[in-house]
């Protein structure tokens, strides 16, 4: 079902980034400072291993067009021409305060966001690298971060601390903070825990906002996709979550190319990559459900009390049982309901998922995965 890029690594894939502009060109970076780039059929555009050979963590293109792409590696990030892979057109040293695990560009490709080891999230100034923020609050390695959509001054930040974070950069400080942790043990409360079953704690390894700006997506070791909405005056409304992977979810990736914003795909060490519909997912669109199902409630509370009043003392007691059945029912029935809105398409990919990018190549909406192998798997979207 997939094709395979071949020949661009001579070691372990950690990264891909696709620029949406004419050229539609692939950037991977690797194990050992490897850097290539593809054209969208597949042939290397160029190669190159950079000095020192430290991992390339992450890759970005400028979103302004494909005329820079932005390459993590060690505690530094390199500027390239992807045209021209001999020299860095710019080079930022200690850009990171430890070693860099993502990058991520606002949608001018003014300010490029630095994410490293210590917890820190800096953000430098394009063109120029010079530090204009810090933001400090991650206790333990920022894993991801991502600029909203449409909301220059809104950026969004995950980390092995289980924390989600909203900063705004005005004013540098977060807009709040959620622990994924305790977002899973609410999860919990809801699922009936098989005998003997464990769960990983949901440390955040990627996060992603849809192109509206409004819902985040964070994919976390205990195999979730974690969903979060964003309300008015940037508050958090409502979480929720995906069971996406059997094991720990490493990549998640909203699409912004198919018939709504909330197509996403996802990548876990189960092997598997999946595409979701998320568009009637609760926190995506929570509004019908909730006028739904409150008129239904409130009819059963006046109902009852009317009966209550005409019947004996024992009466209202079975009614309240009943109540309580059909309350009983009605979860059961949402459980199931919500276990049949699996993925749309499921992948056996059968190796770990190191990176997921959506890509339009050769004009079909496809998906590149990188594994723990030296290849690129190209996998079609367009059954869709």
């Amino acid at each position: 079902m997939g094709s395979l890029w071949s020949e661009g690594h001579s070691s372990s894939i950690l990264c891909v980034d696709w620029s949406p502009g004419p050229t539609g060109l692939v950037a991977s970076g690797a194990e050992g400072g490897e850097l290539t780039v593809w054209t969208h059929e597949g042939v290397i555009l160029g190669r190159l291993v950079l000095p020192g050979q430290e991992d390339v963590t992450s890759a970005t293109f400028s979103p302004a067009g494909s005329a820079n792409l932005y390459v993590s590696h060690g505690d530094a990030v390199s500027v390239f021409d992807p045209r021209n892979l001999k020299a860095p057109v710019e080079d930022f040293q200690s850009a990171g305060e430890e070693e860099i695990n993502a990058l991520a560009l606002n949608e001018t490709g003014s300010s490029l966001a630095v994410a490293d080891d210590s917890g820190a999230v800096r953000i430098l100034e394009i063109p120029g690298g010079k530090v204009c923020r810090s933001l400090r609050r991650h206790t333990n390695i920022c894993s991801s971060v991502a600029f909203r959509p449409q909301r220059p001054n809104n950026l969004v930040s995950v980390g092995l601390d289980m924390q989600v974070i909203l900063w705004g950069l005005q004013k540098t400080r977060p807009l709040w903070t959620l622990n994924l942790q305790d977002m899973a043990e609410e999860e919990d409360d809801h699922q009936q825990q098989r005998p003997g079953q464990l769960f990983n704690p949901p440390l955040a390894h990627c996060v992603s906002v849809s192109s509206c700006g409004n819902i985040l997506g964070c994919a976390a070791e205990d195999g979730r996709v974690h969903l979060m909405r964003i309300g008015s005056g940037s508050k958090l409304e409502q979480q929720g979550a995906v069971k996406a992977h059997t094991q720990g979810a490493s990549q998640a990736h909203f699409i912004p190319f198919l018939s709504h914003p909330y197509w996403m795909v996802t990548g876990g060490n189960d092997g598997r990559v999946a595409l979701w519909d998320l568009s009637k997912h609760p926190v995506v669109a929570p509004e019908g459900k909730a006028q739904a199902a409150a008129p239904q409630r409130r009819r059963g509370k006046s109902g009852g009390r009317r009966r209550e009043q005409a019947l004996d003392k024992s009466k209202p007691k079975e009614k309240s049982e009943k109540a309580e059945a059909e309350e009983d029912d009605a979860a059961a029935e949402k459980q199931q309901e919500e276990q049949k809105s699996g993925p749309k398409l499921s992948i056996s990919h059968g190796d770990k998922v190191n990176w997921l990018c959506p890509a339009v190549l050769k004009g079909e909406p496809s998906v590149i995965v990188a594994d723990q192998s030296t290849n690129l798997t190209v996998y079609p979207l367009s059954q869709l």
